[in-house]
């Protein structure tokens, strides 16, 4: 088949690909014991970590949803990619020449959409940024840019550019490549019109907006020419397969890092503002692209910056303008509140400027102040809720009153709640009990995001398959933690003494069917752990193999040696655990066959000594584990 990918190649990606970096571009990791990592399912919603790395076996499992794999079924299943543009992607990033079973590469044809719509953005950055620079046209672009303090050096990270007036050049350029105009106007780059092919922004400042990863996936183009037929002043790529502007973050690329290390964002409201905050030493800076800030952009942050149930609260800090839209913004982030556990704030600077303007007037010092100086989220709502009513008069209080309660009612805190009770009370000038009972008659504001939040978290549960082991048992627990421990872990496992078992040992089907797998795969002597993990998965039934990528990443209770395996003496007592619970199954199935055997002398006999035989088994072997 002509662009098939050479196994010996996948397998090579696999081996240099280190999972745990790519699953970080996602996802904050932090330890979870020897040689295993957690975090937050970038596949569902939850408030305590179920996403588990085993980097050393190149493996993944959520114990929350049951996604589970490596790293090539990752990058699918965030990235939205086919296996063969996973591959490719990460051969890029490793720099691996991949080899074909027809030809030295794949036809453009079997190159995947994605791929080719990446690659069109990729030139189309190039181009805006070079127009940018050079283009005597663009002069008016880099004025434009300088007034607001941001010159050649401090643009390059951000990517700017320019887009040429002509409208036809970008096509042209593209085109030139050898793009189709099918895969031009699904880019979003490039428009049809009655007289061919036209570029989508013209005359325009334009940010590369680019996903976590920092590839390129559309752009925000900024008006700068009055005689601009579009009056808007900004426009967005529209929905294309790459670009979801609900999904996006801009800056997120630049910001992820220390948005991890910090476990603090800054959502601001512009492009220029992100610049102005990285810049002025903010770089958690991130903003949205033409989309109020929503439910998506909140899983997205909250994977970063660690937001669990059992943690110390992270910081999400917004700016706002003081103005209504403003303060309309800030009450559309406090309905998404109960979607985090992180503490939410609201930095607005005293006369109303944003981080970029600020930077421009003040300093960097004072956009550094302005983050530094923001107030609770709760207390700007309820500051701006009140400010709209008369509160000198008897109508305007009980108004005030019945407008801030569904705000008070979503405060998760209770102590915080009554507190900011007590205060609003104050405000409003009248009794605490009064405003108390308003409160508690409420729908909280927040509400509703939160029953969303259920209900993307019941969506993302696994389908109903095959029934899989409980691990609650004790007899299935040894089980399970054999069959992980030969996974993660060959070289501590005793040879001679697993192959004592069989299939039929393990009290689980399930687990016995990986056990045939395991065993069918042969030494593990000569493969990485990552190689040996990936031969038992691929050889265990199909229904099984995320079941065995659980296994691959599921923490075991036992401490490691120096040499980074467990103990010997750990596998040997699992695999007489294993013997003795399949000893005890044989015994009570024979007892059973004796009895009915009763009237058969000859059975009766023949049972009775094969039950002795399990017996002494059975006893010698307790009497090792005691």
């Amino acid at each position: 088949m002509a662009g098939l990918i050479k196994a010996e190649d996948i397998a090579l990606v696999k081996e240099r690909t280190a999972i745990d970096e790519v699953v970080a571009e996602h996802v904050t990791l932090r330890s979870a014991g020897p040689g295993s990592m957690k975090g937050l399912c970038p596949f569902h919603d939850e408030k305590t970590p179920s996403f588990y790395v085993r980097p050393a076996v190149g493996a993944y499992n959520c114990f929350g949803c049951g996604k589970g794999g490596d790293v090539i079924s990752f990058v699918m299943e965030m990235e939205h990619l086919t296996f063969a543009e996973s591959v490719e992607r990460l051969a890029a990033k490793s720099g691996i020449e991949l080899h074909y079973e027809e030809g030295a590469g794949p036809r453009r044809e079997s190159v995947g959409q994605r791929t080719r719509l990446l690659e069109a953005h990729r030139v189309a950055q190039e181009f805006y940024a070079e127009a940018l620079l050079s283009a005597a046209e663009a002069r008016t672009a880099r004025d434009f840019l300088r007034a607001r303090g941001f010159t050649g050096a401090t643009i390059k990270p951000f990517g700017v550019g320019y887009a040429p007036r002509g409208g036809e050049e970008l096509a042209k350029l593209l085109r030139d490549k050898g793009f189709t105009p099918e895969e031009l106007t699904l880019s979003g780059l490039v428009g049809q019109g009655r007289r061919g092919l036209y570029d989508r922004f013209r005359g325009r400042v334009v940010w590369p907006i680019r996903d976590v990863t920092g590839d390129t996936i559309g752009f925000g183009a900024r008006r700068i020419f009055d005689d601009d037929r579009i009056e808007a002043k900004y426009l967005n790529t529209a929905e294309t397969p790459l670009y979801k502007k609900t999904q996006v973050l801009y800056g997120l690329d630049l910001a992820k890092r220390d948005i991890a290390k910090d476990r603090k964002v800054v959502v601001v409201e512009g492009y220029t503002d992100v610049m102005a905050c990285h810049l002025a030493g903010v770089p958690h800076a991130v903003a949205t692209c033409g989309t109020s800030f929503g439910a998506d952009h909140v899983k997205a942050l909250r994977r970063l910056i660690r937001d669990e149930a059992d943690q110390a609260p992270g910081k999400v800090i917004f700016t706002f303008d003081g103005d209504a839209a403003g303060q309309k913004a800030a009450l559309r982030a406090f309905e998404l509140d109960g979607m985090w556990s992180a503490q939410s704030f609201v930095a607005v600077a005293a006369d109303g400027k944003d981080p970029c303007d600020l930077r421009q007037s003040d300093g960097n010092e004072a956009v550094v102040q302005l983050v530094d100086s923001a107030t609770r989220l709760f207390d700007f709502v309820l500051r701006t809720t009140l400010s709209r009513f008369d509160l000198a008069s008897p109508e305007g209080r009980v108004a005030g009153m019945r407008a801030i309660a569904p705000v008070l009612k979503g405060i998760r805190d209770e102590a915080l709640r009554e507190q900011y009770v007590h205060e609003s009370a104050g405000r409003l000038g009248m009794p605490v009990d009064r405003v108390t009972a308003e409160v508690a008659r409420a729908t909280p504001a927040a509400a509703r995001p939160e029953r969303q939040r259920r209900q993307v978290e019941e969506e993302a549960a696994p389908e109903p398959g095959i029934r899989l082991p409980d691990g609650r048992d004790p007899r299935v627990r040894a089980e399970q933690q054999l069959l992980a421990c030969a996974l993660q872990y060959p070289g501590a496992v005793p040879g001679v003494e697993l192959k004592e078992l069989q299939a039929a040992d393990f009290g689980e089907r399930a687990h016995g069917a990986i056990f045939a797998a395991l065993m069918g795969v042969g030494d593990p002597a000569g493969r990485s752990m990552q190689g040996w993990s990936d031969a038992v998965r691929q050889a265990a039934p199909e229904v099984l193999r995320e079941y065995v990528a659980r296994l691959s990443v599921t923490p075991l209770p036992v401490r490691l040696e120096g040499n980074g395996l467990p103990d010997s003496r750990y596998a040997a007592s699992l695999i007489r655990d294993v013997r003795i619970n399949a000893l005890r199954r044989q015994i009570q199935e024979v007892t059973a066959e004796l009895l009915q055997a009763s009237d058969r002398p000859e059975d009766s006999r023949r049972i009775g000594i094969q039950l002795q035989d399990l017996q002494r088994q059975l006893a010698r072997l307790t009497s090792q584990a005691s």
